[in-house]
């Protein structure tokens, strides 16, 4: 498996080696000791799943104490483009995001350490996106960031009238004002 390391300390690209013949492919698609290799050394706690149609727009979300949540992500079927933003108080990348695009095709993963924003828009109806936890989820452990905020000036490949969002990512914070409940360590 290629890990490379992204612009933002923590968030690792994935890209596992995938055996393909006739019959289809075979590929590893997680490994604690990979993982353990790379720095990551995390129990998952929980496997979650979505499916969304095209142009919808999850995101941007974390979980602060005691519900801090690392994600290792995927796509199963279709594509995203996934992003995570750097919220971390005191890190060199503060306020910067990366975005890739992960597809059933190419088969990558990101891992989205906890301190970081993590959302997506789907790229295609149907996709079938697929991620790893380090923690349950805690209702009053949720933060997010409005994912169109100018200041963090994601480039989503997306028009904004064309967006879909849930009511709940409709109203969330602009980044101006936001109290980082996360501390960088490196």
């Amino acid at each position: 498996m290629t890990i490379t390391e992204t612009t933002i300390p923590g968030v690792l690209l994935f890209e596992p080696k995938v055996f393909a013949d006739d019959r289809g492919y075979f590929f590893e698609s997680y490994s604690k000791r990979t993982l353990q290799d790379a720095g990551i050394d995390t129990d998952f706690v929980q496997d979650n799943q979505s499916m969304s149609h095209k142009n919808i727009v999850r995101g941007l979300h974390a979980q602060k104490a005691p519900f801090e949540q690392g994600k290792l992500v995927r796509v199963l079927q279709g594509a995203v483009l996934d992003v995570a933003v750097d919220v971390r108080k005191g890190s060199p990348t503060y306020g910067r995001h990366v975005s890739v695009e992960l597809t059933a095709d190419n088969k990558k993963q990101l891992w989205v350490p906890p301190g970081c924003l993590h959302g997506f828009v789907s790229l295609m109806d149907n996709t079938i996106f697929a991620y790893k936890v380090t923690a349950y989820f805690g209702k009053d452990s949720e933060v997010g960031l409005a994912w169109n905020d100018p200041e963090l000036a994601i480039g989503w490949g997306i028009a904004e009238k064309d967006a879909v969002l849930s009511p709940k990512d409709q109203q969330l914070p602009p980044f101006a004002g936001f109290e980082s409940p996360f501390v960088y360590k490196p």
